[in-house]
């Protein structure tokens, strides 16, 4: 047991004094005070001044400098290594350094990617640093190690600190109290609408889009002169985004969105253009890519694509980029570039979306701003300034004027502050001299010295000030000359004017808003640059017709069901009487019964004129108008009255201004004018259209054709022929007429079908519609 001279060991409760169960040391010193507090509530705490310092203090930009803390941490010490445009580059691990032993002890991994990110040329519109080195590039190269780059402030970077030294902004220590560093920068340019900006915060994020420097000022401009301009008329100045890389906006849907609420998405598409090769074959040349779209990877998706049959059209793909993108795409002979294009636009990332969050720290909390709340923090950020600069200006033009005030007296009355000086014993009993020594304020006006501070005056005396007499004491000898005195008077001068001007910029509005636009519109003649991404009407989502070749095609049907589709352009136009090529392999089908049928279906207008025709030569011509309307699945009424054997094998629609074609199973043909063709009454015998016999065989078809027509001619062993119908002879109906189409061996002419010209393709291509029937 233990004797009296032990102590029982303390409770070991959470908190409490007692030795530590694992080691036996006190938890907490004896008079330590101990809270006791609720863990949730202490991370939840913790946790909102974390994120309340990622937000504030590292991931967003100011909305008056549109800089992060570390990009404008690594400015900052630029512009204190005086490297300014001109100036010899630093290497860039100095610049690392300095940054952040004095300001962002974060790391050099955190430091010198932001710097590099200031120099791309492709990732900001208006670069802040002119690199000197290897700064990686646009197909995701690395960067050189910062010991072999080097770097400067470009006009625009230093743009960015401009005036600083003027107490035009707030400085604060710096993270250990040995030096101050700016909270926000003068920002001569409205950097955060031309450069945008990106950041990652708790719970938040920004995506600004950069915009063309010349048209950010003509805005801000445009919204000083009238503050109640609407955005719509903002967005005159201001077209829309305007991206390093160049490229495409589609549309201007998703930039009012984002200029009206800061929240919008818009379409970019890279720059892709059609050039001719040899041989008739044509190549692609991608020239600007969207933006933040790595080249590399792009070339990879495409070549991936074709490998994987997706894109059919490209024989060979090969990269000819230097400072600017150059990637060609050589197709097939016949490929259709365009659908090519809407391929590349559909399955890769020449076309993405940029989605725009204009989140920005303002008055020291995150808010998302439309364009004019941009525009209105920056002009009220450049009217702190140019204020505070005017007024740091004044207090050291009056200072000076109050030096030169004391010049003027000594040099006026110069005799008698030699005898006071030589009179003294030391330079204080000297000062306390000359500081007592007083001047008739008429005696002092007349020197044309201005009695500034009533202060000075008593009892109408003009006493000298302590900074006057210090002043005086140190003239220099050469300083005392008659010359000096006309000098310091024109000087004085000049201060006065000076210092009234200054008051009437503190004392009138306009006089400030008239020195930010001057100031602005000398930024944007010095620095502006022509719009990169152009701003065009958006065709929408791109429909499946748009990634097939729009060109005509021949589809042919065999009677046991079989089809086939073939380009119209494999079928050359040959002439009347040629063999043609072969179209489709035939095979005899076994119980076929050449049976009642529906032969064709015309468009009509309801007061067309009809022509049946049939396998033995015989037409009917009549009005559509006697054949009434009826059910979708009535039989009809009789068109003509049948011969024995005979069927009907065309209809056409009587069009005055051309002709009827008709074709024989032998592979003779001709062209009748409608004229010839009396109008009778439906369901009669009709008339003879060709004069049949072992020549001709029967009517095959008929269709109504124009000069500039083509046809094609199709037979049982499956032989086309592509001819025009200029050459077949217009003549009487009571006629065999010529030879269309030489046919081998047993062959018969099957069917006549038109070819659709060029032009009409082009037209159904645009959306036109096909003509109308003829009345």
């Amino acid at each position: 047991m233990p004797d009296d001279t032990d102590t029982p060991n303390p409770p070991e409760t959470p908190g409490g004094s007692g030795p530590s169960a694992l080691s036996g040391t006190p938890l907490y010193s004896a008079n330590e005070k101990i809270t006791k507090i609720n863990v949730a509530d202490e991370i939840k705490n913790s946790f909102l001044d974390y994120s309340m310092s990622v937000i504030i203090s590292r991931a967003l930009p100011d909305v008056r400098d549109g800089l992060k803390p570390s990009q404008r941490r690594i400015l900052f010490a630029m512009g204190e290594l005086n490297l300014n445009p001109g100036r010899k580059t630093l290497k860039c691990a100095k610049i690392v350094g300095e940054t952040m032993g004095n300001y962002h002890p974060h790391g050099d991994q955190a430091i010198y990617p932001t710097l590099v990110h200031m120099a791309q040329p492709w990732a900001m519109r208006e670069r802040l640093v002119e690199g000197k080195g290897n700064f990686g590039s646009v197909e995701d190269d690395p960067p050189a190690s910062m010991r072999y780059t080097e770097a400067r402030l470009t006009h625009l970077g230093a743009a960015l600190m401009q005036d600083m030294e003027k107490d035009t902004v707030d400085f604060v220590p710096n993270y250990d109290d040995t030096r101050a560093e700016p909270t926000v920068f003068p920002a001569a340019f409205p950097n955060l609408l031309v450069n945008g900006g990106t950041g990652i915060a708790v719970g938040m994020a920004t995506n600004m889009a950069p915009h063309n420097l010349g048209e950010v000022i003509d805005g801000i401009i445009a919204q000083i002169d009238n503050p109640a301009i609407a955005i719509p008329e903002l967005m005159k100045f201001v077209k829309g985004p305007d991206f390093p890389t160049g490229g495409m906006v589609c549309g201007v849907e998703g930039i009012k969105n984002y200029f009206h609420t800061g929240r919008g998405s818009v379409k970019l598409r890279g720059k892709v253009g059609i050039e001719q090769m040899r041989g008739g074959r044509e190549q692609l040349v991608i020239t600007e890519i969207p933006f933040n779209v790595n080249r590399a990877a792009l070339e990879q998706q495409i070549a991936g694509l074709v490998n994987e049959k997706v894109i059919t059209d490209v024989s060979a793909m090969r990269n000819e980029s230097d400072e600017n993108c150059r990637l060609v795409i050589e197709l097939k002979r016949d490929a259709i570039a365009k659908v090519v294009i809407n391929n590349l636009y559909e399955h890769t990332q020449m076309e993405v979306s940029f989605s725009v969050n204009a989140l920005s720290i303002d008055h020291g909390k995150p808010k998302t701003l439309n364009l004019k709340e941009l525009i209105a923090a920056y002009i009220d950020h450049r009217r702190e300034v140019v204020l505070r600069r005017t007024r740091f200006e004044l207090k050291k033009a009056e200072e000076r004027a109050e030096l030169l005030e004391g010049y003027i007296c000594a040099l006026k009355n110069l005799d008698e502050f030699i005898r006071i000086i030589r009179g003294s014993r030391n330079r204080e009993e000297a000062k306390v001299k000359l500081l007592a020594f007083e001047w008739n304020r008429p005696q002092v006006e007349q020197w044309g010295v201005l009695i500034r501070s009533e202060a000075r005056l008593l009892n109408g005396f003009y006493a000298l000030t302590e900074r006057q007499v210090d002043a005086i004491l140190e003239l220099q000898l050469y300083r005392l000359t008659g010359l000096e005195f006309d000098k310091v008077r024109q000087e004085y001068t000049e201060l006065l004017a000076k210092i009234k001007d200054l008051l009437d910029v503190l004392a009138r509005e306009e006089r400030v808003m008239k020195i930010i636009k001057d100031e602005l519109k000398l930024i944007r003649e010095k620095h502006a640059t022509p719009r990169l991404t152009d701003i065009v009407p958006d065709e929408g989502e791109i429909a499946i017709e748009d990634l097939i070749a729009n060109e005509g095609v021949i589809i042919t049907i065999t009677h046991a069901g079989l089809i086939k589709r073939t380009n119209v352009s494999s079928y050359r136009s040959q002439r009347r009487g040629g063999r043609g090529v072969i179209g489709m392999a035939t095979r005899e089908v076994e119980g076929e019964q050449d049976r009642d049928a529906l032969i064709d279906a015309k468009m009509t207008s309801g007061h067309n004129e009809v022509v049946l025709i049939t396998h033995g030569g015989m037409s009917i011509r009549f009005k559509e108008e006697d054949a009434r309307p009826m059910g979708r699945p009535a039989v009809g009424v009789y068109g003509i009255d049948l011969e024995t054997g005979d069927r009907v094998v065309a209809a056409a629609i009587v069009d005055p201004s051309a002709t009827l074609l008709v074709a024989g199973e032998n592979g003779i043909g001709k062209r009748t004018a409608f004229d010839e063709y009396r109008i009778q009454s439906r369901g009669g015998k009709g008339i003879i259209t060709m004069r049949t016999g072992d020549k001709t065989g029967g009517v095959v078809g008929a269709l109504t054709v124009r000069e500039s027509d083509e046809i094609m001619l199709i037979t049982n062993g499956g032989q086309m022929v592509r001819t025009a119908v200029a050459p077949i002879s217009v003549i009487g109906r009571n006629t065999q007429g010529v030879k269309l189409v030489n046919l081998a061996g047993n062959d018969k002419l099957q069917a006549i079908a038109p070819v659709v010209g060029e032009a009409a393709e082009e037209a159904a291509g645009d959306g036109g519609a096909a003509p109308a029937p003829p009345a």
